[in-house]
């Protein structure tokens, strides 16, 4: 384990142990990702997808082919952030721009990530988990597919009914048993792009219906397929199929563009990828930062640029492992020492309120809804916390009444124990220091 609490202002150390040491960060990995976006962009920032076409328009019909050129925004239908009716707007844009036929297919280019879907960082247990999908430049429905299941008597195998959305090349095979559980105690395994998935583990008996989510194989090929049946239903008739790209082809043709759609601004995405501490959007910004050295996005170049971005504004990560956005790989390690500075640079800066917005609060919200809550820390803490087996972290602010701000991290790795236990501990901890010093 490894503690650093400082004083924002004067920077002296409240408290420390072993702060240089570097620990798994689990979902508190969210907070460096989050912080670069918002650094680098602001609040304000809308990441763009063109919409194009190759070949040419004329008397109302496209000769060609129409992409939806991903960029990694990862709200396209997702539930949280963004519009669910966005393919109707792009419809109408066609439309407007006189369309009214396209001869070829509709195209998913997810071309500007490589095509490393799967981090090979993360573990093989979560792949193909709804918490761990696949990251792809051109995202749909948080990447994620409910498979909808009938259970039977305790002890048989549950019966799959359908995916939302619908795959019908799914395969299954299926090891789901009903149990006396009144949960989901399923587990969804397999790879990006393969339409096989392996299903484990146990749901509640006799229901008529029970979802289970698992990740969706290949979103922008989804994303190509229901455009083209908005499109037929909104009077453009699509004479080809849908299909994908997860690289771009040599000799390509040339492309035109129609428009460019936006997302919502980044700070409404960092808030849910804090608050909800979501995988997808987290490693989707992460995979971006790799473009400012080049494209396709890499793993390897966005690591590379989040170290030397912060190299040269004075926080220092050169002895921590950055494998991911989101902190899902166990190899992860970063110290408190590492995220203090972190955070004494941003409530420097002119991000600051969009970046302590984006962050939950003790007892009130986010997935620190149960941190603190009816303590003296009650609503004075914004924070991060990071959980994997083992693992509990925290690391934020802490707000005094006498208006000092605090700036800790609290990384806490191969504890014997429950989560939960782990949690109760920190937080005894945290308010022995708040009396000791307040």
């Amino acid at each position: 384990m490894g503690v650093l609490i400082c004083d924002y202002h004067s920077g002296d150390t409240i408290d420390s142990y072993r702060a240089n040491s570097v620990i798994p960060p689990a979902s508190t990995m969210k907070l460096l990702t989050t912080a670069t976006a918002v650094e680098m962009w602001g609040g304000d920032y809308r990441i763009e997808t063109p919409i194009t076409y190759d070949g040419y328009i004329q008397d109302g019909t496209l000769y060609g082919n129409l992409y939806i050129e991903g960029k990694g925004d990862p709200t396209f239908g997702s539930r949280y952030v963004g519009s669910q009716n966005f393919m109707y707007r792009w419809a109408r844009e066609l439309r407007q721009a006189g369309i009214r036929r396209i001869t070829g297919n509709v195209v998913g280019d997810a071309s500007y990530f490589d095509g490393d879907a799967l981090n090979p960082s993360w573990l093989w247990e979560d792949a193909g988990n709804y918490y761990a999908p696949g990251i792809f430049a051109l995202a749909y429905v948080d990447n994620t597919m409910n498979i909808v299941l009938q259970s039977g008597p305790v002890g048989s195998i549950a019966t799959v009914l359908n995916t939302t959305p619908q795959v019908p090349e799914m395969e299954f095979e299926n090891h789901i048993r009903c149990t006396h559980i009144s949960y989901d105690g399923a587990f969804v395994h397999g790879v990006p792009y393969s339409n096989r998935r392996y299903l484990v583990g146990s749901v509640p008996s006799n229901r008529q219906t029970f979802g289970v989510k698992g990740d969706l194989p290949n979103p922008p090929l989804i994303l190509a397929r229901n455009l083209i049946t908005v499109l037929n239903a909104s009077g453009i008739a699509v004479e080809g199929e849908a299909s994908y790209l997860s690289e771009k082809p040599m000799n390509a043709m040339p492309r035109t563009l129609l428009f460019s759609y936006q997302s919502e601004p980044l700070a409404e995405i960092i808030r849910h990828t804090n608050h909800e501490s979501d995988n997808l959007y987290a490693e989707m910004l992460f995979r971006i930062f790799g473009s400012r050295y080049s494209v396709p996005c890499t793993i390897h170049n966005a690591s590379d640029f989040v170290r030397e971005y912060w190299k040269n504004r004075g926080v220092s990560f050169r002895s921590a492992k950055i494998l991911d956005g989101c902190g899902l790989a166990p190899q992860n390690t970063i110290s408190p020492a590492m995220y203090v500075q972190l955070l004494r640079y941003m409530y420097g800066s002119k991000n600051k309120e969009v970046f302590l917005a984006s962050l939950p609060c003790s007892g009130e919200s986010g997935t620190l809804s149960s941190f603190l809550r009816g303590t003296e820390l009650h609503g004075k803490v914004c924070a991060k916390s990071g959980t994997i087996g083992g693992t509990k972290n925290y690391a934020g602010y802490i707000f005094l009444p006498d208006g000092r701000v605090w700036v800790f991290a609290v990384l806490v790795n191969s504890a014997n124990c429950k989560a939960r236990k782990i949690q109760r501990v920190i937080e005894q901890y945290l308010l022995d220091v708040y009396q000791a010093n307040k």
